[in-house]
């Protein structure tokens, strides 16, 4: 919690700092009124009191309640500013620390838990600075202020108070020490039912066809149930604490009257009137003094969960990252468009074995390189390496002649046309998913549809009634699969990158589709690099060099003809996909 509040700036510092004096005058005058109470009972029961006396007291009282209420105005104000700023602040840098995490960090700590840190977690801490941080600081000075007033008073009445005060103080741990844990659990089980939520929501196209509705309800339900039930069991630990406290202080207030009869039966009558005085003053000290425990409890309450989601939004921002910026922003060689592997093996950070072994290739600039083989064997691992999604766990991948570890990570990508297996759309229109994110060259009108031509898009792009402002909603859902595709490649060619990396990018377009679009492609991009994953032979038998890959390991390196001489695994993946006959007309 400490390190979070780190993030409070020198000016929130300074408002903490005025709040700070601004309660202590609340308390001030919260606990000057029962003087002026006092006064007020000593004038009542006094022969030839003057009705103005207790009226300049009764004056002084409201001011004190005035005042008391214009300062916890002020405060709730300025209490409110900081708390708001604080979740903005925290909030932006947990998001920029989540963009800034690889691949590997954010499947450890899954999509679904870092949007419940990223939102419930920081809603957590942030009503406790809103509410907690004036009752931090208002409850402790209003305890210790209130018991310095009654010290005095009477040792009788004294120890009835701490008695009180040390059942309040028993209660409150006790269920701490019970709730504590829970909290714990209820953010995990929060995490669970975000992940399941999201799962049915991304999936329901599936759900309906296969008619496990039933089956996700319940699923649903059990995660439901779990987080419900224990839900129940701490907000029923903490209802116990409400009743117990206003018994204790309505026990409190009884037991000093009770005394107090005793006391003043037993006075001398000269005396009467100041004990009774004294009685009524203690009383309100005292309910101060249990009004501030009260205080406390409500911030008890507060505490074990926000210091939970402390700790959570903690262990992002506290990751270390694997894949660090590097330093170069320019060009510092003549090379255009290479990418060389010398000697690339890889494996997961969490893995054993070695996914990719010693891997070597360069391609040059204008070059069309291929990555072929059977599910499995690494080729989209292999290209992800080349962005850096992943770091080469030995030997180096090399962009322009420079190890892609040394560039700062903004120069590379945008060196780069990436486009994903799986194509991703973003909730906007056709324009501004192909001119998304940016890049070193201005995407104006006429490059964005010469994109969109070149992908083979434009036929149903101006078939749309609002053609390149069409609606396209998030992840696609309103267009098909090959559309979705031909999007996301006019995204990476309205970049003008110097090199393009296609993760198996034309599985989902048709023979002809694919071999237009390669045509146009090769002519469009041809002073670009271009590495493709791909499963079919048609899209990169004409490719300039195709790697063959068979369990991580190059099994194969030259054109179609060549492979299809020399390499029995890609012959027998040719075969698979062409007959013989066909082949040989290749």
């Amino acid at each position: 919690m400490f390190k979070l509040i780190k993030n409070f700036s020198k000016k929130e510092w300074i408002l903490v700092f005025i709040s700070f004096i601004l309660i202590i005058s609340q308390v001030w005058l919260d606990l000057k009124m029962p003087d002026y109470m006092s006064e007020i009972t000593k004038l009542v029961q006094t022969e030839g009191s003057k009705m103005s006396d207790i009226i300049t007291n009764g004056f002084y009282m409201l001011l004190c309640a005035l005042g008391s209420l214009m300062l916890a105005m002020i405060v709730g104000y300025f209490v409110a500013n900081l708390s708001s700023s604080f979740s903005m602040k925290v909030r932006k840098k947990l998001f920029t620390k989540v963009e800034d995490l690889s691949i590997h960090e954010i499947k450890m700590f899954k999509p679904d838990s870092l949007i419940t840190r990223t939102t419930n977690d920081i809603t957590q801490v942030e009503m406790l600075i809103g509410m907690g941080l004036q009752l931090l600081i208002k409850a402790p000075i209003t305890a210790i202020w209130a018991i310095t007033k009654i010290l005095n008073k009477s040792i009788e009445w004294s120890i009835i108070t701490a008695v009180a005060v040390i059942i309040l103080l028993f209660v409150i741990g006790f269920l701490m020490i019970i709730v504590m844990p829970k909290f714990k659990i209820v953010q995990k089980l929060t995490d669970k039912i975000n992940g399941v939520t999201r799962e049915n929501l991304t999936g329901i196209r599936v759900v309906r066809a296969f008619n496990a509705e039933k089956y996700q309800e319940e699923k649903f339900k059990e995660v439901n149930d779990s987080l419900t039930n224990q839900q129940l069991f701490n907000q029923k630990a903490f209802a116990v604490m409400s009743p117990i406290m206003y018994l204790v202080m309505n026990c409190l207030t009884l037991c000093i009257y009770f005394v107090g009869s005793y006391l003043i039966r037993d006075a001398m009558v000269s005396d009467k009137i100041a004990l009774f005085g004294d009685m009524v003053v203690f009383s309100s000290y005292a309910m101060q003094v249990i009004m501030s425990f009260l205080m406390l409890a409500m911030i008890f309450m507060m505490v074990p969960r926000a210091s939970v989601s402390a700790t959570r939004i903690n262990e992002v921002l506290e990751t270390d990252i694997s894949v660090e910026d590097g330093k170069i922003t320019e060009d510092v060689t003549d090379e255009i468009g290479t990418v060389e592997f010398r000697n690339v093996s890889f494996k997961y950070p969490d893995a054993e074995e070695y996914l990719l072994k010693d891997i070597s290739f360069k391609a040059s600039r204008g070059d069309t390189v291929a990555f072929i083989g059977s599910t499995g064997s690494g080729k989209s691992t292999l290209i992800n390496l080349v962005p850096r999604f992943y770091d080469a766990t030995e030997g180096e991948v090399l962009v322009d002649g420079v190890n892609v570890r040394e560039y700062k990570q903004e120069f590379l990508y945008n060196k780069l046309g990436y486009v994903p297996q799986k194509a991703v759309m973003f909730n906007g229109t056709i324009k501004s998913n192909v001119s998304y994110g940016k890049s070193k060259n201005e995407k104006t009108m006429d490059i964005i549809k010469d994109a969109i031509r070149v992908a083979q898009a434009q036929e149903f792009v101006l078939k749309t009634d609002d053609k390149y402002d069409t609606h396209i909603a998030q992840g696609g859902t309103n267009i098909s699969g090959g559309q979705k595709q031909r999007l996301a490649i006019a995204r990476a060619i309205a970049r003008e990158p110097e090199i393009y990396i296609f993760d198996d990018s034309f599985s989902a377009l048709d023979y002809k589709t694919d071999a237009v679009l390669r045509a146009e492609l090769k002519k469009y991009t041809k002073d670009s690099t271009s590495l493709i994953v791909a499963q079919r032979i048609g899209t990169i038998m004409n490719a300039d060099k195709i790697l063959v890959l068979d369990n991580g390991e190059c099994v194969g390196m030259g054109t179609h003809k060549e492979l299809l001489k020399n390499c029995e695994v890609y012959k027998q993946i040719a075969l698979s996909q062409l007959s013989k006959e066909e082949l040989e007309s290749e």
